[in-house]
């Protein structure tokens, strides 16, 4: 049972999942009236979208970007790979960025960068979890935090390792024994 993996859970299904009725509101009001689109980071983020898209009830569109800096490491290898861009026309509309963990910066870095090409209104950072470090290698504004985390690598709930326990509906820390 991948549950067995993990030194420790952070936050069971009913935190998260009340969290982001949560960051639905504030999204709600502050976006009410402005053509909105999530933008979500292909494959971690797609969990959050799934269900932060469900619990936004103003119109809006969303899409997905591929980029990964990870491979089967734990720590950001620092290059970022693009695999998928946006399809939605961004031109003009106001993209809330949608991202699991914000932990080095790089991958937020690279995909902002690339939404700012399609010359939206506005490009915002929503977070899942906001990894407490000393340095980043890019620090970026994060409007919308959902956690906050030591500098503990953590799966579950679409946060992989090595393609595994991103199904967990929970997020735990990952025993290090298992990466090790």
């Amino acid at each position: 049972m991948l549950q067995n993996d993990l030194q420790e859970t952070l936050f069971t299904e009913e935190q998260i999942l009340r969290r982001i009725q949560e960051l639905a509101r504030e999204i709600e009001k502050n976006y009410k009236g402005k053509n909105l689109v999530l933008v979500s980071i292909l494959k971690g983020g797609v969990v959050f979208l799934a269900d932060l898209t469900r619990e936004v009830r103003i119109p809006h569109a969303y899409d997905l970007v591929g980029a990964s800096s990870y491979g089967a490491q734990i720590y950001s290898t620092g290059q970022v790979i693009i695999t998928k861009d946006v399809t939605v026309p961004l031109k003009g509309k106001h993209v809330l960025l949608i991202e699991d963990i914000y932990d080095s910066g790089t991958t937020l870095k690279v995909v902002k960068d690339l939404l700012d090409v399609h010359s939206p209104a506005s490009v915002e950072i929503c977070a899942l979890l906001w990894k407490e470090k000393k340095k980043r290698r890019h620090e970026i504004p994060i409007k919308y935090i959902g956690f906050k985390i030591p500098d503990v690598f953590v799966v579950g709930y679409g946060l992989d390792y090595n393609e595994k326990y991103r199904n967990l509906r929970c997020i735990g820390v990952l025993k290090p024994e298992i990466y090790s």
